[in-house]
């Protein structure tokens, strides 16, 4: 089969991740795999943040508000069902649903770009500020109380059959390594798609599409739903990964970091994003040991020189450099070869004129 090189690239990061998957239990501590799990899960949202906006152009300030949801959905479902096997389907479904309706309105309501970015942050704003102040009694969606700010605990992941066999912390890590892997596989087979090819099209020039004849419409509102759908799964894993969920989820904070780890990964890449989001995840981790520089500001300063110095983010100038690299010695090799028939032809004359 004549694979391109970007498939064969792709292959090779489905395979590194498999082998990080087999090996990470065995090589490091339960407190690092705990770690992981949560890495892993924010990676997951960024994958669907790198989804819609670098392939369809929608910028989404609040993707985190379908990552909250998955999370709430599926703690408030497996509390009441008892145990996770349908709790993970509902889940992803709400987050899918919610996201379906809110597209619906902007993409079919024709809401530019930038107001978009704003509703879908006012949304999630919204969100954190309902679910903080639902912590009486009261509030609870049958046997599961929504707690306000103190969030939920939710329940650990079980085997399917019987649900009462819980998972254990590296099993969680496993099940994030596999959620991960292939939501990228999907997303990697669907921006390849007629959909996918699409959906760029729409990106670069969404009126040139509609004069061919695409309901531009429609294309973002299934490529937003696919990423809302992906972000719920990542919620659910993130949720089991921490223990509990809370209203923080859907903070201004949580909101910009998706955007950061996109412009840093790289906008127009989905391993670019899921690299962002696992290196800002441990730099932020390692600043909040320490009270001398303030997260906040280092996460300011990275992103406005990624906006200004490094405008398509690590991933593609890397490449771009690679291709550079490659042409010059590309270049370098046919410029050898060419002197060496130049020198050979040189001495096949001076032989000549001596005969």
């Amino acid at each position: 089969m004549n694979w391109s090189r970007e498939n064969r690239w792709r292959a090779v990061i489905v395979a590194a991740g498999v082998l990080f998957t087999l090996a990470a239990p065995s090589m490091l501590e339960l407190f690092t795999i705990i770690n992981l799990s949560t890495a892993i899960a924010l990676a997951i949202l960024a994958l669907s943040l790198g989804l819609i906006w670098g392939y369809g152009g929608i910028l989404c300030f609040g993707q985190t508000a379908f990552f909250g949801i998955g999370a709430y959905a599926y703690t408030i479902a497996a509390v009441n069902f008892g145990g996770s096997s349908w709790a993970i389907l509902l889940a992803i479904l709400a987050a899918a649903a919610f996201a379906a309706v809110l597209g619906y309105f902007m993409f079919y309501g024709r809401v530019s770009d930038v107001y978009m970015a704003v509703i879908t942050l006012t949304v999630t704003l919204i969100l954190y500020s309902l679910l903080r102040r639902t912590s009486g009694p009261e509030y609870k969606i049958g046997n599961a109380l929504l707690g306000g700010f103190n969030g939920v605990n939710s329940p650990p992941l079980n085997l399917p059959w019987p649900p009462y066999t819980p998972l254990y912390p590296e099993h969680v890590f496993y099940v994030g390594m596999a959620v991960l892997i292939i939501g990228y596989v999907l997303c990697a087979w669907l921006v390849q798609t007629h959909f996918g090819r699409v959906a760029v099209a729409i990106r670069e020039n969404e009126l040139r599409a509609e004069l061919i004849g695409y309901d531009t419409r429609l294309y973002k509102l299934v490529l937003f739903t696919i990423g809302g759908a992906v972000a719920g799964a990542g919620g659910i894993i993130f949720c089991n990964g921490v223990g509990r969920i809370t209203p923080d989820v859907f903070n201004l904070y949580n909101s910009a970091l998706a955007i950061i780890w996109v412009i840093v990964g790289g906008r127009g890449t989905l391993v670019g994003p899921v690299l962002g989001s696992f290196a800002l995840f441990y730099l932020t981790t390692w600043l909040g040991t320490q009270g001398t520089v303030n997260n906040n500001l280092v996460l300011g300063l990275i992103l406005i020189v990624f906006v200004l110095a490094v405008p398509k983010g690590i991933l593609p100038t890397f490449i771009s450099w690679w291709d550079k690299a490659r042409q010059r010695r590309s270049m370098q090799r046919r410029e050898l070869k060419v002197r060496r028939r130049r020198g050979r032809a040189s001495l096949l004359e001076e032989a000549a004129d001596e005969k």
